[in-house]
């Protein structure tokens, strides 16, 4: 998992909500664009956080297997916007949860 400090230009609506895989493109502080696959969106106390895969030039998961992960919020009128995760402290818990995520993912696509 990384943490990034780029920002999005566009969340749109969670993956379980829509259904199917759900893009995003993110702008890196190079200036390029690198998409990405929204995974899941996730509570760690009461902050949501998102965490994004990101593919490479054929649409395909980075052989890397890296993660984003950031703080997801949405304003009042539903628009979603991402913070990155500056505190080490809060970034392994958060990582931890997501990994704890990802193993019951695991094990329930075993018991399928």
């Amino acid at each position: 998992m990384s943490k990034q400090n780029d920002t999005p230009s566009q969340v749109p609506q969670s993956p379980e909500e829509a259904g199917e895989d759900v893009m995003v493109t993110l702008s890196l502080d190079d200036g390029t664009d690198v998409e990405c696959e929204i995974l899941t969106i996730f509570d760690v106390g009461e902050q949501d956080y998102i965490a994004l895969l990101p593919l490479d030039e054929k649409g395909e998961p980075n052989k890397a297997g890296e993660v984003f992960i950031y703080r997801y919020q949405e304003d009042e009128e539903g628009n979603p916007s991402l913070e990155n995760i500056e505190d080490d402290e809060e970034y392994e818990a958060v990582a931890d949860r997501f990994d704890e995520l990802q193993d019951e993912a695991d094990f329930d696509a075993m018991e399928d």
